[in-house]
């Protein structure tokens, strides 16, 4: 019988994958067979992410562009297309966190979050899907967040993008339907990443995680995640579109 999750033949490109969540869910995919391409905004962090792949047994691709730029997304993506091969599964993961109150909030720092976080996710997924619209096949995974649902104080620049995402999610699903295109959303939960660590190693943080998600533990990035990237991504979801699956431990059962 085929394996209806490998990725065997397929091509994915995966932003801001240099470190975290995105490395790992482009561990997955290589895992799963996939050809992988690696993108972030920094050289330096994507050669060594290359270096420790290629350490593991793992051959990688990386390109350096700025997911909020238009001009240095249009410009990658031919690249990589004429390079590497036809992109035919988008991870849009690459983010950034400004922190503050939103009375205190400068406006410069909410419109970088809401440029790279959801913007970017548009300006790169509207360049890879117009070669999937000719080739009339394509996976599209948009991350998004827990906070899509639940908010809290310091981050709202962060959660108007994340649930921007799950409506542009719905608004890709519905546009690009008819070239037999899925896009998916991922809305992860409270993973332990470098990121996250001081939030993890302060004690009231994470008494409150563990007391809020029902299976009492943060998300573990090696393993929680990248199962339900490779699955979208694979012909197991081909009938799975403009969905956003929280992987939250039972977060959002709970809201």
């Amino acid at each position: 019988m085929t394996n209806m999750f490998s990725l065997e033949g397929h091509i994915a490109l995966v932003t801001g994958s240099a470190q975290g969540l995105g490395n790992r869910i482009a561990r997955g995919m290589l895992d799963a067979g996939a050809k992988v391409v690696l993108s972030d905004i920094s050289q330096a962090a994507l050669d060594k992410a290359v270096a420790e792949l290629k350490e593991e047994g793992h051959d990688a691709a990386a390109f350096a562009f700025d997911i909020s730029n238009e001009e240095q997304v249009e410009k990658a993506v031919t690249q990589i297309e004429e390079q590497v091969g036809p992109i035919d599964i988008l991870v849009n993961n690459a983010g950034i966190h400004k922190r503050d109150l939103l009375i205190n909030m400068p406006v410069e720092n909410w419109r970088k979050v809401i440029d790279v976080n959801l913007t970017g996710a548009f300006i790169t997924g509207r360049a890879v899907a117009r070669g999937m619209i000719s080739r009339r096949y394509g996976k599209i995974i948009n991350i998004s967040s827990i906070n899509a649902m639940m908010v809290r104080p310091n981050i709202g620049n962060y959660c108007a993008a994340k649930g921007g995402i799950v409506t542009l999610t719905k608004s890709m699903a519905t546009e690009w339907g008819e070239y037999n295109i899925n896009v998916n959303a991922i809305g992860p939960g409270y993973f332990l990443t470098d990121l996250t660590k001081p939030l993890s190693e302060d004690p009231e943080f994470d008494a409150w995680v563990k007391s809020e998600v029902p299976l009492r533990r943060w998300g573990d990035p090696n393993k929680d995640l990248a199962g339900v990237a490779v699955m979208l991504a694979s012909n197991a979801a081909d009938y799975i579109s403009g969905q956003t699956i929280y992987v939250d431990g039972g977060w959002d059962a709970c809201l």
